[in-house]
């Protein structure tokens, strides 16, 4: 009987493993836009582009929101219902605040004429909308899923101790976290 545990132990929860192929895709799709963004900056017409303020303080939300995660999940693992629920909600709202400083660093960019489309527009700044954007798009999946977790969290008549939903979410979170943390950096030395 306990072989058949321990076996079971050593297998990867079917949720995580989808999680990581999931990841792998992103990844390509990413280093695929990255290694665009590096060929296209060779042309003549390129823009070297000042990343706003207001990136710098997104990246310390998101690095904030990695921590609140990992200890809402620790608070799980441990039964402490009350933090575990208020650590998933505040790192929910770092979720949209990190979205919502996104969105005013590229308001920054309009402030200064850089436009997407026409008069203004550049082949620098769409790829770092475009990135930048779709990075954003993965965020707000991950913040639905904790605003999932974080409902049934609080709803009373769910009695479910199971960490893995929110392991996969942390795992994913943790992820979208270092994936801006690449870009970022990437985009202030690839001006």
């Amino acid at each position: 009987m306990s072989e058949v545990i321990s076996e079971q132990k050593r297998k990867i929860h079917p949720h995580k493993f989808t999680l990581w192929v999931a990841i792998g895709s992103i990844l390509m799709m990413f280093a695929g836009l990255t290694s665009a963004y590096i060929v296209k900056r060779s042309q003549a017409s390129w823009l070297m582009i000042e990343i706003p303020m207001m990136f710098w303080y997104s990246t310390a939300t998101i690095l904030a929101s990695s921590v609140t995660v990992q200890l809402a999940l620790k608070a799980l693992k441990k039964r402490e219902m009350i933090n575990y629920r208020r650590l998933l909600l505040v790192t929910a709202v770092l979720g949209v605040l990190f979205i919502a400083l996104q969105v005013a660093g590229f308001s920054q960019f309009a402030a200064q004429d850089i436009r997407l489309i026409g008069a203004g527009s550049n082949a620098s700044y769409s790829f770092l909308l475009a990135i930048s954007g779709l990075h954003g798009v993965h965020v707000l999946g991950g913040v639905v899923a904790l605003v999932v977790i974080a409902i049934r969290a609080l709803n009373s008549s769910t009695r479910s101790y199971s960490s893995v939903p929110l392991e996969i979410a942390a795992t994913y979170w943790h992820f979208v976290d270092a994936l801006w943390i690449y870009l970022f950096i990437f985009f202030t030395w690839m001006k």
